[in-house]
């Protein structure tokens, strides 16, 4: 559930979630129906709402106005202890980590590169496309031998430079109206990467709440260093998809003209923000690509693109308990 006007509130009544604007109820959901909570607005919840959700395994996430993160209620721990136990032995393991790492980064950089492809294939040769595609694939091997996390992270660095610096050319309508000139955030400074901004912030809620169902600690990772507050795995998880998730939403809104400038306005700091109206329809787009199907390159069978983050998860756990010889990272084609 995600709820996009400001002024709302959420309250609970029995074993409902109640969203009221203004002191007036607009909107009531049995709590079963629910998943998650997203909320973008400063109102809140009632402590009855926040236990009903804490209870019922709701994740609920409070988001700015803009889309920024600030914070997440979380209930009781789930899952068998041992699992986390072999975590965080894990994720005190250099070297063990450091594998893990590479091959997520190198998947990304991978599925840059299929990006890329994947617009060539479609809409023709493009030299430009061409000659960052093979950059790419020396990023890849590169990003393979890399001998600490540091040195990884620069090559991480780098690959997104250059996936970036033609991210342009994927833009084929309204490129006028949505100049891109690099990757930037905190804040966004031009409408595409509000966008991009927005995607990854609602990848990492979604991958949160699946690494908690499956038993994981959400905030130990293995390549983000930990820090009070982030939830570090699910932001290694989300890597590898990124630009299938949410690079290719956002190039699908703006080359369908589902969003036009008039959904974003200036506000301080050079920051743009998406405006109600552009977070409807944006918010839409992300559930309707959720609900289609797509066949999972380690799986082979045919899931809900929105079940993405929940099949990594419990692969992940999977390879936590020595089912799995290795994690198999999410590659598309």
């Amino acid at each position: 559930m995600y709820i996009t006007t400001p002024e709302s509130y959420i309250s609970k009544d029995g074993n409902n979630l109640v969203v009221s604007v203004k002191q007036e109820e607009v909107f009531r959901i049995p709590a079963i129906n629910v998943e998650g909570v997203i909320t973008f607005g400063y109102m809140g919840a009632s402590p009855g709402a926040m236990k009903l959700c804490a209870d019922s395994g709701i994740a609920l996430s409070f988001l700015s106005p803009n889309g920024r993160f600030i914070g997440r209620l979380q209930g009781p721990v789930q899952g068998n202890v041992l699992l986390r136990k072999a975590q965080y032995r894990f994720a005190d393991d250099v070297d063990k980590s450091l594998h893990i790492s590479r091959n997520i980064i190198a998947a990304k950089i991978q599925n840059y590169r299929a990006v890329l492809r994947r617009h060539i294939r479609d809409y023709g040769a493009n030299p430009v496309l061409e000659h960052a595609a093979q950059q790419l694939d020396r990023f890849k091997a590169t990003a393979l031998r890399s001998h600490d996390a540091q040195e990884l992270l620069g090559q991480e660095g780098i690959a997104a430079n250059a996936y970036f610096d033609v991210f342009p050319e994927l833009i084929l309508n309204q490129k006028s109206e949505f100049p891109f000139a690099g990757r930037n955030r905190r804040p966004p400074r031009d409408a595409v990467n509000a966008m991009l901004s927005l995607a990854y912030t609602l990848l990492a809620h979604d991958m949160t709440a699946a690494l908690d169902a499956v038993g994981l600690d959400p905030y130990v990772g293995v390549y983000h260093r930990l820090r009070p507050g982030r939830a570090s795995l699910a932001l290694d998880l989300i890597e590898e998809l990124r630009a299938y998730l949410g690079d290719r939403l956002v190039l699908s809104l703006i080359n369908r003209r589902q969003v036009s400038p008039t959904d974003f306005i200036a506000q301080g700091d050079d920051g743009i923000v998406m405006t109600d109206n552009g977070r409807r329809a944006f918010i839409s787009a992300w559930q309707n690509r959720k609900r289609e199907t797509m066949t999972h390159p380690y799986l082979q069978e045919k899931i809900p693109v929105g079940l993405i983050p929940h099949v990594q998860a419990m692969l992940f756990a999977r390879f936590l308990r020595n089912d799995l010889d290795d994690y198999p990272v999410f590659l598309i084609k």
